[in-house]
């Protein structure tokens, strides 16, 4: 059959032609660019489709995003079938937000988004001391998340109108004390119980395991008794040092730069000032600010008329704690040290001149210009060395971009080894050994990076020993791994692990028997509470455990209490097993006024809340939501809440 296709080459052709292009004529470009484009359908809202592939890529965002904010996280619990589905349960809740948002016509106006800009402390920092916003780092912020100054707008617009659905809702929960004090009295409500606790160390003489039971424990658990996979890497790092050492600056080039730069370089004009201030703040009533004003501008004139007694002034008059005792002296400060208007003043004075009045958010400010430091111009060879980094450095940053091409490119081109692309761009191939999917501590930070753990052990990296994409784990720098050798997981023998073998065995046979023990008493306590032995009585709630379990302090509180006293057994896992006799039922201690304002306050969050996540799940009725995948068995949302 291949041997006709290779023979006849040209009738081929001609029969895909004749087949190919009826098939564009009949559906067009666009019909085989949709075909089944996205994949498979995940979740429908209405007549709108979530693809796997947007499923895809908002799990991807997800994962990013929890990254960067939680660089230590363990990688598996994002990409877990839980985290994933709960990214689905958001995109179809942001999908049913904005279609009401659509629906009712909601929108955000522009006096709405210009108070929100001015209440994110994010921009507030951003903000000169004149008050006027630096466009510049305005700029680098919306551009840091792709965006431009118009389209950081739109989002945050877009984000306010979105909140304005399930805001509307939460803005009118109502939470009457009352109400909220029946509700809290209850979570808050007391037991008094006594506690037997059986615990496995008690009973571990009593256990002495054969060899044939040894055995039969290792045989039918010999994924606690495994290896862990494990393999033996090269890898390749391309940042800015490897691309600096491929750089090199000519003389003249150097040169020229000290000439365009060498006051700069020499270091900063430092000036030394003395100054009277008369507090004002802006906060000050007005009243109060004009009086200051008045006795600042009567300072002014009795400091120009005799210049030299400015030291006793400021000694007298000056309300500057720190350099009212030394005569208002400053000493040396270069530009950035002062705040602006006081910098610009003071910058702007010559030699013993005395400003004008000068106001910052301090207060009112009379400048005396004590001395100037110019800097020492200092010589080509005393600055050279630190020109050169300076210029390597810049050059570096600039074909960062085009190397980094490259490295990309070769390291997919030629993937079965990393030698070509560490030949080519001058780069050493590092190898490490027992490289695992959880890094061991002491690893390189590179093999500790989650994008590269999860490349490297990926099943077509394992099984194809190919390069992996080139990654970027830092700024400006790229990384890419390749399996040299792979050891998978593998049960070790059991002559190696026996005696851990035998202590798990212990353990679990010691475990048992104070399980059985407990129930045990727990039954003949039940039948002769008289004969119980238990602890000292400990009176707990909800917000004071006093050193008991979270496992008995769930039991008690879920236990029925409508007769007393009642006794409740608690299974506490390798901990041993608990009987539990609680005698009372006591109201909550009152708390404190300000204690129970703010237990008022959570309450009315959670009680809007609550209402918000009805009203959610109106929406997704009305608006015919659904999600196509099966729910994994695990709380998805509670993982990821975990993880966040």
């Amino acid at each position: 059959m291949f041997d006709f296709v290779r023979k006849h080459t040209k009738i081929m052709m001609f029969l895909m032609f004749l087949l190919i292009i009826p098939a564009f004529v009949l559906v067009g470009i666009n019909g085989f660019r949709s075909f089944n484009s996205g994949g498979e359908t995940v979740a429908k809202i209405g007549s709108t489709s979530i693809k796997q592939e947007q499923w895809d890529a908002g799990h991807k965002y997800e994962v990013d995003r929890m990254r960067n904010s939680m660089p230590n996280i363990d990688p598996k619990l994002l990409d877990s079938p839980e985290a994933r589905y709960a990214t689905l349960e958001r995109m179809v809740r942001d999908r049913v937000i904005a279609d009401t948002v659509s629906d009712e016509h909601l929108t955000t106006t522009d006096a709405s988004l210009a108070r929100e800009l001015q209440r994110d402390p994010t921009i507030a920092a951003l903000r000169l001391p004149d008050g006027r916003l630096d466009m510049e780092r305005y700029k680098q912020l919306a551009a840091n998340q792709g965006l431009t100054t118009a389209g950081f707008e739109a989002q945050v617009r877009r984000d306010l109108t979105l909140r304005q659905v399930e805001g509307g809702v939460g803005a009118t929960a109502f939470a009457p004390a009352r109400l909220a004090n029946v509700a809290l009295n209850a979570f808050f409500e007391r037991r008094e119980l006594q506690i037997a606790n059986f615990s496995p160390a008690e009973y571990r003489a009593q256990v002495n395991p054969s060899d044939a039971e040894i055995d039969a424990y290792y045989q039918a658990h010999q994924n606690q008794f495994q290896a862990p996979e494990s393999a033996t890497v090269e890898y390749v790092v391309l940042d800015l040092d490897s691309v600096k050492k491929g750089i090199s600056v000519n003389e003249a080039d150097l040169k020229a730069y000290y000439e365009q730069n060498a006051a700069r370089l020499s270091g900063k004009e430092e000036r030394r000032a003395s100054h009277i201030l008369i507090n004002a703040p802006k906060t000050m009533a007005a009243a109060e600010r004009q009086k200051a004003k008045e006795k600042a501008l009567a300072l002014l004139e009795q400091a120009r008329k005799a210049p030299n007694t400015f030291a006793e002034l400021a000694k007298k008059n000056s309300q500057d704690t720190g350099s009212a005792a030394n005569g208002g002296d400053l000493d040396f400060f270069a530009r950035g040290a002062m705040v602006k208007p006081f910098e610009d003043a003071a910058f702007a004075l010559k030699k013993g001149e005395i400003s004008d009045l000068v106001e910052s958010d301090f207060g009112y400010h009379i400048i005396k210009l004590v001395d100037i430091r110019a800097p020492k111009q200092k010589s080509y060879e005393e600055l050279r060395p630190g020109i050169e980094a300076d210029l390597r450095n810049q050059q570096a940053q600039r074909k960062f971009a085009e190397v980094a091409e490259l490295f990309t490119n070769a390291v997919y081109e030629q993937s079965d080894s990393l030698k070509p692309v560490a030949d080519k761009l001058k780069l050493e191939v590092h190898s490490a050994s027992n490289v695992q999917r959880k890094p061991l501590p002491g690893v390189v930070p590179v093999l500790a990076n989650p994008k590269v753990l999860t490349a490297l052990f990926s099943p077509e990296t394992i099984e194809k020993k190919r390069n992996t994409e080139a990654l970027e784990v830092a700024p400006n720098q790229l990384v890419s791994a390749r399996m040299a050798q792979y050891t998978p997981a593998r049960v070790l023998p059991l002559a190696e692990v026996r005696a851990n073998v035998k202590e798990r065995l212990i353990a679990t046979q010691a475990t048992a028997l104070a399980m059985k023990d407990g129930q045990a008493k727990l039954d003949a306590w039940k039948a002769k509470p008289d004969a119980a032995k238990l602890a000292a009585a400990v009176v707990v709630s909800r917000d004071q455990a006093q050193g008991v379990s979270s496992a008995i302090l769930t039991a008690v509180l879920h236990a029925d209490t409508s007769k007393l006293p009642t006794w409740v057994g608690v299974d506490l896992g390798a901990q041993g097993y608990a009987v539990v006799r609680v005698n009372k039922v006591l109201e909550r201690n009152p708390p404190a006024a300000e204690a129970a304002q703010q237990e008022r306050a959570q309450y009315a969050k959670w009680l809007a809340a609550a209402e918000n996540a009805a009203y959610l799940d109106l929406l997704k009725t009305r608006y015919k939501a659904q999600i196509k995948v099966q729910k994994p068995s695990t709380n998805a949302n509670s993982l990821v809440a975990a993880a966040e």
